[in-house]
């Protein structure tokens, strides 16, 4: 047998459920009570929770599961003290309660509702109610040896593993064989990963990914000699996204290279294929980065000084020339070279830094 309590605040609905057609068996026992029916029931004991304006759940519902090979030792009668008896060690003489079985489930259960507030106006205390309703189950099917809800989840539990050895063994299987593939393939990227995914399928292992009501992937799923298993299972490190962190590089000489290989070709393709080059072609194709800042400040120092010589020779001519042909002013034009050149340098050396 096994007990369940919690405070409620629709007492009316609870009521109503509790006294369905179709779900109602036996009516076991109405305690400081008058009325029959769940609607004058409520009213009955909204009278005396009318008293206490401050409680919001001002009703208990309690729930007394039945073994199935103990229903054949306990008849109507045995049920209703059952539940006096129940009601009783949970601290309920002083409090309205009714108590009814159901017949909708294979299994007969007695439902108990009750008014938390007392005829003397307490209320009743629901610290760990759930548990102390559990240990009055339990201390109950003692007296009258029933079946222990406690003693039949443990059995369970001991007997899960050895229920089905065929499954363990797969299961052990199936562990060997990703253990072994992960410490091949570990830290060695997407080739590792991808060679890891072929290897298994090869083993007769097929990953299965589970999706949920929106189509996001939320787990893995391992198939194998028509046994599934979750990824949590095998074991923590084969999860969704666990099982990805183990192909990630970890050699740092091997990243470097990577990088260096990408930005090699990158600048290979940027740059064009002339005759003559600034910068010597022993020099062109090297990719640290330290130097490109180099390389730039050199071409600016060369512009620099052409437009510098330029702009010498124009000042040193004074009035003697106007340098104006066809309506091009060449100095004007010099003039606005340089600016652009020194706001191209301030925004180079800005880089830099």
């Amino acid at each position: 047998m096994i007990g369940k309590c919690k405070a409620i605040a629709h007492g009316s609905t609870a009521l109503d459920y509790i006294f369905r057609e179709g779900k109602l068996g036996y009516r076991l026992a109405f305690h400081n009570l008058c009325s029959r029916e769940p609607k004058t029931i409520y009213e009955e004991m909204k009278v005396v929770s009318d008293h206490n304006s401050r409680c919001r759940n001002k009703f208990l519902r309690i729930e007394i599961g039945i073994a199935p090979q103990d229903e054949k030792k306990l008849p109507v009668s045995e049920l209703m003290r059952i539940a006096y008896l129940f009601a009783k060690r949970m601290g309920l003489d002083n409090h309205q309660w009714v108590a009814v079985t159901h017949k909708d489930t294979d299994n007969r259960h007695i439902h108990i509702i009750a008014n938390r507030i007392s005829l003397y106006g307490e209320v009743y205390d629901t610290t760990f109610v759930s548990n102390r309703a559990a240990r009055v189950a339990e201390e109950i099917s003692r007296e009258k040896g029933l079946t222990i809800a406690k003693e039949v989840k443990a059995e369970r539990k001991h007997q899960k593993t050895k229920a089905c050895p065929t499954r363990e063994q797969t299961k052990q299987q199936v562990q060997q064989i990703c253990y072994a593939l992960l410490d091949k393939y570990k830290g060695t990227g997407i080739t590792g990963h991808s060679m890891f995914l072929y290897e298994l399928n090869k083993n007769g292992i097929t990953i299965e990914r589970m999706k949920n009501k929106q189509g996001k992937v939320y787990g893995l799923k391992f198939s194998y000699a028509g046994q599934s298993f979750k990824a949590s299972e095998i074991d923590r490190e084969f999860g969704y996204r666990s099982l990805k962190k183990n192909f990630e590089p970890t050699d740092r000489e091997e990243l470097r290279k990577l990088h260096q290989t990408i930005q090699e070709a990158t600048e290979r393709k940027e740059q064009p294929d002339t005759g003559y080059q600034l910068v010597p072609p022993s020099r062109s194709s090297i990719s640290r980065d330290n130097d490109l800042p180099q390389v730039q400040n050199n071409i600016g120092a060369v512009a620099d000084t052409i437009v510098s010589a330029a702009d010498e020779v124009m000042e040193g001519l004074g009035e003697l020339i106007t340098p104006t042909t066809q309506g091009y002013d060449y100095a004007e034009t010099a003039w606005q070279r340089k600016l652009r050149n020194q706001a191209n340098r301030k925004k180079k050396r800005g880089r830099g830094l």
